[in-house]
């Protein structure tokens, strides 16, 4: 009996100690995006990017300072308005004492970086204002390219082939109003004139045809329009219903191949000039991620904002790594340039070339057009990302 009491004791000890050896804590990354309402698709594919990259970094042992960590992700539906976002931030920092939040539209960054700073919490801006960046937020990294580098090709593009008469129709969001502030004056020192300045609530409506209506009564060549995919989709969709047989200019939120499944292919956007989908970015390390998240999600096809994301994630957790830390915001803040320029390609589909020195993405983004119902790329390079 002794000698069996002393083998239960001994093995009792040695399960203790295995188990305290693979005892894990837990990083948890916060997210207030929208997950009801008109933009709800938008919210959920950037929460499908983040939870596969936290799939995958718990797929391993991950340790960070000696200690192992298993990632949660943790989701707050703020329906797209800022004052929810404010308090979802709160809610995520105190009581789920989330390592970074991240934010998936402008008036929600803004709201956040009221408090994050405050707060001592890492806000990844899923924005492409540039603002999210210039006020200063010294805890702030901004995700997507700044919006602003679009402008110009969108413009040489559908204005060389449709005409100098555009007609503005697009969402009333912040986003949509800056986006619109910075593309009228640019469209003008082009040669070119705004017939007609129709700003519509993308979020609260579904019928977009007196809007649409109004703004092609001034005889555009060319549709300013953009927000979440669905509503952009159909506001095109109305326009040709009301014989509009221009080009489309779409502002990056929106996603060309979303928009297609809504209005019956690319046909009906023939002429739109926007972002190039995921699923036709022929780049090594975006087929790869696109056939691996196909493979994952019953075919669907990840949209930009997924695979951005999705390596926000990853280049956090490698931030983390190199700071030996999962809690200071500001020592992984300092780390995450060097975490997107190290990420391994495989976890960069987007090409993020590393951060510019206020804290904003350095992306090889790809912009389409519509060509005879099929999508045409050019790519635009990035400068470097060294600071």
């Amino acid at each position: 009996m002794y000698q069996l009491k002393r083998f239960t004791f001994a093995t009792l000890a040695l399960s203790l100690a295995v188990t305290g050896a693979y005892a894990q804590d837990t990083i948890k990354i916060g997210f207030s995006g929208p997950l009801s309402g008109g933009a709800a698709l938008y919210g959920k594919n950037v929460l499908s990017g983040m939870q596969m990259a936290a799939e995958e970094l718990n797929a391993k042992p991950l340790d960070i300072g000696g200690k192992r960590y298993k990632i949660e992700i943790v989701a707050l539906d703020d329906k797209y308005n800022p004052s929810e976002t404010g308090i979802n931030l709160q809610r995520l920092v105190q009581q789920h004492k989330t390592a970074a939040v991240l934010v998936p539209h402008s008036g929600g960054v803004f709201a956040a970086q009221a408090a994050n700073e405050k707060l001592k919490v890492l806000l990844l801006a899923y924005t492409s204002l540039p603002q999210a960046t210039e006020r200063g937020n010294k805890l702030t990294v901004r995700i997507p390219p700044d919006f602003t580098t679009y402008i110009s090709p969108f413009i040489k593009t559908a204005m060389s082939k449709y005409g100098k008469n555009v007609a503005l129709a697009q969402a009333d969001h912040d986003y949509a109003k800056a986006w619109s502030a910075a593309f009228k004056p640019a469209w003008e020192a082009a040669g070119g004139k705004v017939v007609a300045d129709n700003p519509m609530s993308y979020n609260k409506a579904a019928d977009f045809y007196s809007g649409v209506s109004r703004v092609i009564q001034a005889k555009p060549d060319v549709l300013f329009i953009g927000g979440a995919s669905e509503p952009t989709a159909l506001v095109a969709k109305q326009a040709r219903e009301l014989g509009f047989k221009g080009a489309f200019i779409v502002l990056d939120q929106a996603k060309l191949d979303e928009m297609a499944k809504i209005t019956g292919g690319y046909g009906a956007l023939e002429g739109a000039v926007g972002v190039m989908p995921m699923s036709g970015d022929d780049r090594p390390q975006a087929a790869a991620f696109t056939t691996r998240y196909r493979k994952d999600n019953d075919g669907k096809d990840p949209s930009s904002e997924v695979a951005l994301n999705y390596s926000a994630v990853h280049a956090t957790i490698a931030a983390m790594k190199l700071a030996g830390t999962v809690s200071d915001a500001t020592a992984i803040r300092a780390q995450m340039d060097k975490a997107f320029r190290t990420l391994p390609a495989q976890y960069n589909p987007a090409s993020v070339e590393g951060l510019d020195p206020k804290g904003g993405a350095i992306v090889n983004a790809v912009i389409a057009s519509v060509e005879s119902g099929k999508l045409k790329g050019q790519l635009l390079r990035a400068a470097s990302a060294a600071q």
